[in-house]
């Protein structure tokens, strides 16, 4: 988990705060949250886990193991196992929204439905949902599906009556040559020098998102100096955005 202040490069510790800004805390998402003083982050974004719920070794044709993501931190007894663990860290995370707050949450079909769920019962008010069109997907080796070729996106609000959340409405459709930004975001998946590898020459992350999809997100719900929140830190790309903005 991760706190990152944008707009700038190094923001100090303010006397007093029991905020740790530009801070990487390693350890339960759920208890290093519950540590944290309630109403303090202005927007969070989580990557949680999926749930694949893969079932064997997925080969390419030429007979090459795909890497998929086989990690334990992926995997869970049942649903009712995910349901609760959703729901703990979707609580954890309301406590430390600042009633203008917003929450962005990003999953597959294998997760996000639940997520919705859980995100409505606990009284978050969803704000739109977002397409991630990838422009490259991975290609679905066994031809029994539809290619996989988008992920979903949550923004929510902390409730029904939230007010003065952040959206730079203007400046995103004058981005977009004065055209309404749309739901729907074709970026390419992190591939190439973006991604991160290890002296093996692996992947040190099975999940990474792409720097581009973070900065969209960014770009649309905060302002500088906003302080941004991410419960599963991953790779690191959204504090190396929020740095970077």
């Amino acid at each position: 988990m991760a706190f990152q202040r944008t707009g700038a490069a190094r923001a100090e510790r303010p006397e007093g705060s029991a905020l740790p800004l530009d801070t990487i805390l390693i350890g339960d998402c759920v208890a290093e949250l519950e540590k944290l003083p309630a109403g303090s982050v202005d927007m969070v974004f989580a990557d949680p886990p999926y749930n694949l719920q893969l079932q064997g070794a997925l080969h390419r044709p030429d007979d090459s193991l795909v890497d998929a993501v086989t990690d334990s931190w992926d995997r869970f007894e049942s649903f009712s196992a995910y349901d609760a663990f959703t729901r703990a860290w979707l609580l954890a995370v309301r406590r430390v929204l600042k009633p203008s707050g917003t929450l962005w949450v990003i999953g597959s079909y294998h997760n996000i439905f639940r997520v919705g769920s859980s995100l409505q019962d606990l009284g978050y008010w969803i704000l739109n949902d977002v397409v991630w069109r990838k422009a490259n997907p991975m290609p679905n080796f066994r031809g029994r599906r539809f290619t996989n070729a988008h992920e979903t996106l949550i923004w929510a609000a902390r409730g029904a009556d939230s007010k003065g959340y952040t959206f730079n409405y203007e400046a995103l459709k004058a981005g977009n040559e004065d055209l309404q930004p749309r739901s729907d975001w074709l970026i390419p998946i992190c591939s190439g020098a973006e991604r991160l590898k290890g002296e093996d020459g692996r992947k040190v992350h099975p999940t990474q998102k792409p720097e581009a999809l973070l900065a969209r997100v960014l770009l649309s719900a905060t302002k500088p100096g906003d302080v941004v929140l991410d419960p599963f830190f991953g790779s690191g790309t959204t504090g190396a955005v929020a740095r970077r903005l």
